[in-house]
């Protein structure tokens, strides 16, 4: 995720990071501007149309779906961020379990050997989850002689959360832990849980095909079609208009399709990476 100042404005209008919507539509951007040319020289010159011809009217097209295209982006842009932001929530739920279990682990037990394993665990719950939502190798060491079985258990998280739980039913068993505790302890656990699914929905959950394409397709002959009308009013200078119009539309849709899944590696992203690391030095400074 990149971090920034929203006070410099500066720095916006005038960097370009490797994720701007600039660097990924320049070449469309130019075959627009070729497109555009054109059909300004075949109006202008070829054909030589006259500013009363009928084409000049197709302007009235673009005037009335102007408002249609624009509320359409608007909820695409909205339903996008809707999924990172309930994705952030979700990181923010794990990050305050993650503090609350610790919190009540360090306070009802003594055994070390079991503070050193719930040390280890909570972290590895978090760091798990990052790399199974962003689809990556997971090989990650939960101690010393004990690694995550590579073909028993596909999905990590849960093999951690089971491990997690039998550990504390073994506590309950051995009396290191009442009932409440381990009611109390388990809720903390199921949590975990909770999240994963719900980071699991927004991820497997992508906006519907026939939406997204349309909107696409929409944005693509709208611009296509703008040539046509505006060359008689502004002649060759349509060429810059109709790209900067395509850029604005186009970027939006660029932006939504970023945003829409917050767990992958894109500028945009979710720092999972970071959360989860926050997590583990928030674990190992209460479990002591």
């Amino acid at each position: 995720m990149i971090s920034y100042n929203p006070k410099e404005w500066l720095s916006f209008i005038f960097y370009f990071h490797k994720g701007d919507t600039f660097r990924k539509l320049f070449w469309i951007m130019i075959l627009i501007a070729l497109y555009s040319a054109g059909i300004a020289y075949l109006e202008l010159v070829y054909w030589n149309l006259s500013a009363n011809s009928l084409i000049k009217n197709i302007t009235i097209m673009h005037n009335m779906l102007g408002f249609v295209i624009s509320l359409l982006l608007v909820f695409r842009t909205n339903t996008a961020y809707d999924r990172w932001w309930e994705g952030r929530k979700m990181w923010g739920a794990l990050v305050n379990n993650s503090r609350n279990l610790a919190i009540k682990l360090s306070v009802m037990l003594t055994d070390n050997e079991d503070k050193e394993f719930f040390k280890k665990m909570i972290p590895a719950y978090a760091s798990v989850l990052n790399l199974h939502l962003k689809m990556e190798s997971i090989s990650h060491e939960l101690f010393d002689d004990k690694t995550l079985s590579q073909d028993h258990y596909k999905h990590k998280p849960n093999q951690i959360a089971k491990t997690m739980i039998q550990r504390i039913n073994e506590m309950y068993k051995d009396g290191k832990i009442t009932g409440d505790q381990l009611i109390i302890l388990n809720a903390e656990i199921q949590s975990f849980t909770d999240i994963c699914g719900a980071c699991e929905r927004i991820k497997n959950t992508p906006i519907p095909y026939s939406y997204s394409a349309f909107i696409k397709k929409f944005i693509f002959t709208y611009v296509l079609t703008l040539p046509f009308g505006y060359v008689f009013q502004l002649g060759y200078y349509v060429i810059p208009v109709v790209v900067f119009i395509f850029y604005v539309l186009a970027s939006l849709e660029l932006i939504a399709e970023e945003i829409e899944d917050p767990f992958g590696n894109d500028p945009n992203d979710l720092p999972t990476q970071k959360i989860s690391e926050n997590i583990q030095k928030n674990v190992e400074e209460l479990i002591y």
